[in-house]
């Protein structure tokens, strides 16, 4: 079950946005996600929140599993967009596992439009997980 999360809050994808004004509508289905980064964005949140139903929702049928289990203790830290382009969005996620290691996942993302809506297909470069220099 997600985290219920107040939305005036800034929103887990570190727009500076408001939840509300960010990520909120796309997980609420009032708004879809307008562009790739939107949709890269509401997902970071989705799962820094635990709603493993819309990360499913928003993954290509072709692609997504067939289920989605998020463990709980994984705390999401931050997110960072370097480029958004076209239907493509390099990232890096800093996340905190259950036993206090800290991780960075980069990825390159694919998305593709859908029935009017963006999903993610996959990721372009193998995602890479190291731990944080420091």
């Amino acid at each position: 079950m997600p985290l219920a999360y107040p939305p005036f809050k800034t929103c887990p994808c570190g727009s500076g946005h408001s939840y509300a004004h960010c990520c909120g509508p796309a997980h609420d289905g009032s708004r879809p996600a307008p562009t790739p980064e939107a949709l890269m964005r509401s997902r970071y949140s989705a799962y820094a929140l635990g709603n493993a139903a819309y990360v499913l929702a928003t993954w290509h049928p072709d692609t997504r599993p067939a289920n989605l289990h998020l463990n709980p203790a994984t705390r999401y830290l931050s997110l960072k967009v370097y480029e958004a382009s076209g239907n493509e969005v390099e990232f890096s996620a800093a996340l905190q596992v259950n036993r206090g290691e800290r991780y960075v996942l980069r990825e390159r993302s694919l998305f593709e439009q859908l029935e009017g809506r963006w999903v993610y297909v996959d990721d372009i470069t193998p995602p890479t997980l190291d731990a944080p220099e420091g």
